[in-house]
C-alpha cells in the first residue's frame, strides 16, 4: 500500500495549543496511509527569544529583519526547539514522525528575497528535494518541516517565512490542495458567518471594503501566500475542531476553501 501525503501549514503556537484529539487523529490517518507533510513556523517563540537575548529586530511588510544573529536564534527556536517540541507531541499520540528543517539533505534551497536589502537574510524558495520527503512518508513516517533554508552555495542560511515554505513544499511534491490549521473555524463575513469558498480576487476585495480586519488579515494573506506553483487550492481550518484533519481530507465542507 503505498502512502498518499497531504502538506499543512501550522503556526508553532497554534500547534502548541492544539488538543491531544489532533494527533489522535493524525495518527489514524497515518494508520490509513495518509500521511501529513507539516510546515511549522514559530514567530512569537523567536521573539521572545529574541527579546530574551536583549537582540533587536523587526518586521518589515510581515517580514523580520534577519541577520546572522537573528537567524541563529531562528534556527535554534524553529529547528530545535518547535520542531522537537511537535515531533514529541505526535510520537505521544503514537504517530511516527521525523523533525528537520530546510537544511538537512539540502531539503529548501533558497535565494535571498527581491527586497533584502531592507529585510537582511529572509528566502525565497528556488528548490524543494521532494524525493527526501517522499522517502520518509515511504517509510511511514511525518516529516516536520522546520522553514529555514540554505543558498545554493549550501554555505548560507536563510529565514523563510512558513507560509511561503508550505506553499513550495507541496508545490514541489505536486500537491494541489492543502490545509492550513489555525485558531479560527475559517474566513468569516460581516455576519460572523464561515465563508465555505472564496477566491484570491474576492478576499482582496474584502480586505480593502474592511469585511476582513485585524488578526485576520495576516492569517488569511499567509493562507493566500500558499497557493503556488502546482497548489490550486488552500483549506484554512480550525485545529481544535474535533477530527478536523480526516474531515477534510475526506471531503466534507468545512472551514474556508481559498481558491486560485
Amino acid at each position: 500500500m503505498s502512502a498518499m501525503c497531504f502538506v499543512m501549514k501550522c503556526g508553532g503556537s497554534t500547534l502548541a495549543a492544539l488538543p491531544d484529539s489532533f494527533f489522535k487523529d493524525m495518527k489514524l490517518l497515518q494508520d490509513e496511509a495518509i500521511i501529513p507533510v507539516i510546515v511549522h513556523g514559530g514567530g512569537p517563540a523567536i521573539s521572545s527569544t529574541l527579546d530574551k537575548l536583549g537582540i533587536e529586530t523587526e518586521f518589515v511588510n510581515g517580514l523580520r529583519r534577519t541577520n546572522e544573529a537573528v537567524l541563529d536564534v531562528v534556527e535554534m527556536v524553529l529547528s530545535g526547539q518547535i520542531n522537537k517540541e511537535i515531533v514529541r507531541k505526535i510520537q505521544l499520540s503514537g504517530a511516527r514522525a521525523m523533525g528537520l528543517s530546510g537544511v538537512d539533505g539540502h531539503l529548501i534551497q533558497a535565494e535571498p528575497v527581491a527586497n533584502s536589502n531592507e529585510v537582511g537574510l529572509v528566502g525565497d524558495v528556488t528548490h524543494v528535494n521532494a524525493e527526501l520527503i517522499q522517502g520518509i512518508v515511504k517509510m511511514g513516517y511525518m516529516p516536520v518541516i522546520a522553514p529555514v533554508g540554505l543558498g545554493a552555495d549550501g554555505g548560507q542560511r536563510y529565514n523563510i517565512n512558513a507560509d511561503t515554505a508550505a506553499g513550495a513544499v507541496a508545490s514541489h511534491l505536486g500537491v494541489e490542495r492543502m490545509i492550513v490549521v489555525t485558531d479560527v473555524p475559517g474566513i468569516m463575513n460581516g455576519e460572523k458567518q464561515v465563508l465555505p469558498s472564496v477566491t484570491v480576487k474576492q478576499i482582496d476585495e474584502m480586505i480593502a471594503s474592511g469585511e476582513i480586519y485585524g488578526g485576520m488579515i495576516p492569517k488569511v494573506r499567509a493562507a493566500v501566500q500558499c497557493i503556488q506553483g502546482k497548489v490550486r487550492e488552500v483549506i484554512i481550518v480550525n485545529g481544535s475542531e474535533p477530527e478536523v484533519l480526516s474531515k477534510v481530507i475526506k471531503g466534507a465542507a468545512i472551514g474556508t476553501r481559498i481558491v486560485k
